[in-house]
């Protein structure tokens, strides 16, 4: 019975720290729309539409997911979910960005379930946001090709950063914790594809820090390819 209530707690926890990390960005977001010169002014059914439409086509793409096994463990998995989260970024700001992304998340939940215990989908929710919402406020301040590039740069940068540290401190003993996976046996998984991991530390390091990489990379990538191509079809620019 202790343990039951203990799980509760544990729980309860969890869903509190979520809710507060997601209300921190949000405040953030809106915040920053404050000071930032590029804005547009969109109306309130047009930017609901927008941001439903692209949280559509990023719940789909995040459902395509697929694990990349010669660098992490099968949980680990690349999506290319944010495309669409940048793309409505870039068009209609930072809090647009993180509404796109908890809506594409809801989606998910609501489509596909939950494999994770719900950490790894709180997980895709905070590292995306710290790719999209570094390079959406940097392009809004000047919307040019190259203030869109050093965004993105800085973008994969944070993901990259702020993700490796995010999982370390946060989500990988939480993980381990509500979905009953102990911390040893999740470095033993990499250490199978790896030899050189054989910490958390290592973990983290060498198989969630190059997968962050390889996504902000190529979001990146794409977001430069594409951002012109459909504003015009996607948003009526």
């Amino acid at each position: 019975m202790a343990e039951f209530w203990q799980q509760i707690q544990e729980n309860l926890m969890f869903i509190g720290v979520s809710i507060l990390i997601i209300a921190t960005l949000t405040a953030a977001a809106k915040i920053a729309e404050h000071f930032l010169p590029g804005m547009r002014a969109v109306g309130k059914a047009r930017r609901i539409t927008i941001v439903a439409i692209c949280s559509a086509i990023a719940a789909v793409l995040h459902m395509l997911d697929f694990p990349l096994l010669f660098l992490a463990p099968e949980f680990y998995k690349l999506d290319f979910s944010e495309l669409p989260v940048m793309l409505c970024g870039f068009y209609l700001g930072p809090s647009a960005a993180v509404a796109c992304e908890a809506v594409k998340i809801l989606l998910k939940l609501l489509l596909k379930g939950t494999s994770t215990a719900f950490v790894g989908d709180f997980a895709n929710f905070v590292v995306g946001c710290s790719l999209v919402l570094p390079a959406v406020m940097v392009y809004h301040i000047r919307k040019t090709r190259l203030y869109a590039l050093w965004g993105l740069i800085l973008g994969t940068l944070v993901l990259t950063v702020f993700g490796s540290a995010f999982n370390a401190i946060y989500l990988l003993p939480k993980f381990s914790q509500l979905f009953g996976l102990p911390l040893d046996t999740i470095v033993a998984m990499g250490s199978a594809i790896n030899g050189k991991i054989n910490s958390v530390s290592t973990f983290v390091l060498l198989a969630v820090a190059p997968l962050n990489l390889i996504k902000g990379a190529a979001v990146s990538l794409l977001t430069l390819l594409l951002y012109k191509r459909v504003a015009r079809p996607l948003f009526g620019k």
